[in-house]
């Protein structure tokens, strides 16, 4: 699975955000005032995720999480996604990085959102006993 796919899974079952949330913004640029937007990974009610792999391509996590953070005024969070089940120099660097400049980071290994996604029926499967029956 890629980064699209894990970060749905993690944003929507696990998050309980909206994935890939659409925003617009206005800058001052080149002398004149344009109209902007951008996509956060994640957003929920008090946070904007930035989801990145384990790899060197999530080193621009951090940035994303902050500008996201200053468009929406919600707090910034990163959540890696790890592949191999071993913390390599890349998510170590990207965890220092945020921690330094105090935004949360959270892990998450791939094969658990694989199982998160296929037993969510089963966490949101309803009651099968009626209230009015008792238990």
């Amino acid at each position: 699975m890629n980064e699209d796919l894990l970060g749905a899974i993690l944003c929507v079952l696990v998050l309980k955000g909206e994935a890939e949330s659409h925003h617009r913004y206005e800058n001052f640029s080149y002398g004149e005032l344009g109209e902007y937007s951008t996509y956060f990974d994640c957003e929920t009610d008090t946070h904007v995720w930035e989801f990145g792999l384990d790899r060197r391509s999530s080193f621009d996590s951090l940035h994303q999480a902050g500008v996201a953070a200053d468009i929406s005024g919600k707090i910034p969070a990163i959540a890696i996604i790890d592949t191999n089940r071993t913390e390599d120099r890349f998510e170590m660097q990207v965890e220092k990085a945020a921690r330094y400049f105090g935004v949360e980071v959270q892990t998450y290994t791939a094969d658990y959102l694989i199982r998160w996604q296929m037993t969510d029926y089963l966490r949101n499967y309803p009651d099968p006993v009626p209230a009015s029956l008792g238990r």
